[in-house]
C-alpha cells in the first residue's frame, strides 16, 4: 500500500503522538517504527518531521523527556505524556472524532447531489 501524502500526516502528527506515547512512553525511533507498524506501513514519518513535534510538544508543556540508555547502551530521549497533554489528547480526539464525521458525512453524497442542502 502507498504511504499517506505527508501534508495531511503532517496535520494529524501531533495526535498520533500523544496517543500513543500515552500507552507507552519512548524515544523517538522507537515511535517511528511504531506508528509504521500500527498503520501497517500506511504512514511513515521521518525525522525531519517528528523531531521537530517532538520539540513542539515538549516546549509546550504536553510531553517530558528524560535521557536514559537504549537496549544498545547509547544514550536516547525518552518522551511521556504529561498531565496536560492526556487533555490536549482528549480535546484533539473530539476535534478528530468531529471532523471525521464531517467527512464521512461529505464522502456519503451521492454524485450529482452535491449542490443541494
Amino acid at each position: 500500500m502507498a504511504p499517506t501524502n505527508t501534508s495531511f500526516l503532517t496535520g494529524t502528527l501531533e495526535l498520533i503522538v500523544l496517543q500513543l506515547l500515552q500507552s507507552e512512553p519512548t524515544n523517538g525511533y522507537d515511535l517511528t517504527l511504531r506508528i509504521q507498524a500500527i498503520s501497517n506501513d500506511v504512514l511513515n514519518v521521518n525525522a525531519g518531521s517528528l523531531y521537530p513535534a517532538l520539540y513542539r510538544l515538549e516546549q509546550r508543556g504536553l510531553l517530558r523527556a528524560r535521557w536514559a540508555k537504549s537496549e544498545t547502551g547509547r544514550r536516547t530521549k525518552v518522551y511521556s505524556v504529561t498531565a496536560a497533554g492526556r487533555k490536549q489528547l482528549e480535546d484533539q480526539r473530539a476535534s478528530w472524532s468531529r471532523f471525521a464525521g464531517a467527512l464521512e458525512a461529505i464522502l456519503r453524497v451521492a454524485p450529482g447531489e452535491a449542490g443541494r442542502s
